[in-house]
């Protein structure tokens, strides 16, 4: 059976479960490639019932089977696939992710962020470092020869926020990655590889060369 690095309901660890890794065009992406999680199988729709508006916004019909009346909950988490087979949890497709029992608004933390003086711009991403062990990785871009320090940031954070809302791992770039629409690139940041997912502290990314 498929192992997948995340919480998820008891009734989703079933063998009747089908999990689908898809693009933005509900097309199965290669392993390694992050894509959207989608799950298959009954009981998916257990606590959606007489919820229309939720049913319609995250259970849409099977691309890949469309011949069948089962439809595809739509998770929200990007993740993909492991050579082995199994799935490893990446981060969250939208803003609002649970973290140590608080659900949290990653546009809170970023509008925080932004208020800082040395900063340009910041977004916030939530990623899995270990086996169900969430964590917030903040990007940001410095002003212009502007220097930076983790107590720095950590400290005006926690004026501002509560300590479960403060990112363990702080990124310096010199330019965030955008979508071919102008928005903030969560899947390109993830990709920037290991050291971002696996490390604590602050990370200057500046100087690489590309």
């Amino acid at each position: 059976m498929t192992k997948i690095y995340r919480r998820f309901p008891s009734v989703v660890q079933s063998e009747t479960l089908k999990c689908y890794v898809l693009d933005a065009h509900l097309q199965p992406v290669p392993i390694g490639v992050v894509g959207e999680l989608y799950l298959g199988g009954a009981g998916l729709a257990r606590c959606y019932l007489h919820r229309p508006d939720l049913t319609q916004e995250r259970f849409i019909p099977n691309p890949l089977e469309p011949h069948q009346s089962v439809s595809l909950y739509k998770t929200g988490d990007l993740v993909r696939y492991l050579p082995d087979g199994n799935i490893e949890f990446i981060g969250r497709t939208d803003n609002q992710v649970k973290i140590r029992g608080f659900r949290i608004e990653l546009e809170e933390m970023e509008t925080s962020l932004a208020g800082h003086s040395k900063l340009r711009l910041a977004t916030v991403v939530v990623a899995e470092r270990f086996y169900d062990n969430i964590h917030l990785i903040a990007y940001v871009v410095p002003v212009l020869e502007q220097e930076l320090s983790l107590d720095e940031l950590r400290d005006y954070l926690q004026q501002k926020l509560p300590n479960y809302m403060i990112p363990s791992t702080f990124v310096l770039l010199e330019a965030l990655p955008l979508t071919p629409n102008g928005k903030v690139d969560r899947r390109n940041l993830l990709n920037l590889g290991n050291l971002t997912l696996k490390s604590s502290g602050l990370i200057d990314l500046r100087y690489l060369k590309k």
